[in-house]
């Protein structure tokens, strides 16, 4: 059984430049004063990744002819329990979409994760990791595809 999405959003402007279908996991461990979601820090919080969801995802990352990225958001998509949910999604996309690019927030530093072997999937088939933990007294509106100053933007694969 997959993990719990906590929301989508099939024409997401907000997250990544370009057009995007963005995709919330539900859990997390990490309690970031401020956090922009805190419903989705509940792992029991939304609906289930279902085949069916999984079809409405990439129904919408064409849409329209439209080619879509990627976003996968939180929660927390690199906690060990969303890691299946997340390999799942990814994989599912890769086979429809080989050159997708797909971005991924995550509260935990990349070299807390680079090495993780669970991770190892995830970091190898998306383009690109926004890391590190919100921090309030950090925050930055003016900052693209990050909420704080301390958060990084690492790209990890290219599709050239």
């Amino acid at each position: 059984m997959l993990g719990k999405i906590a929301g989508y959003y099939l024409n997401d402007t907000a997250a990544a430049p370009g057009m995007c279908v963005s995709v919330y996991v539900s859990g997390c461990n990490l309690h970031c004063k401020g956090c922009h979601n805190p419903e989705a820090q509940d792992f029991n919080y939304g609906e289930e990744l279902t085949e069916e969801l999984i079809q409405k995802i990439l129904l919408a990352l064409n849409a329209n002819g439209i080619m879509r990225k990627l976003c996968i958001l939180g929660g927390e998509p690199l906690h060990p329990v969303n890691i299946p949910t997340v390999q799942c999604l990814i994989k599912r996309c890769r086979q429809v979409f080989r050159n997708l690019e797909i971005y991924l927030w995550t509260g935990y530093e990349y070299d807390e994760v680079k090495n993780r072997e669970d991770c190892n999937y995830i970091l190898s088939n998306i383009n690109c990791l926004i890391d590190g933990p919100y921090k309030e007294e950090l925050r930055d509106t003016t900052l693209p595809m990050r909420g704080s100053s301390n958060q990084n933007i690492i790209t990890l694969k290219s599709n050239d």
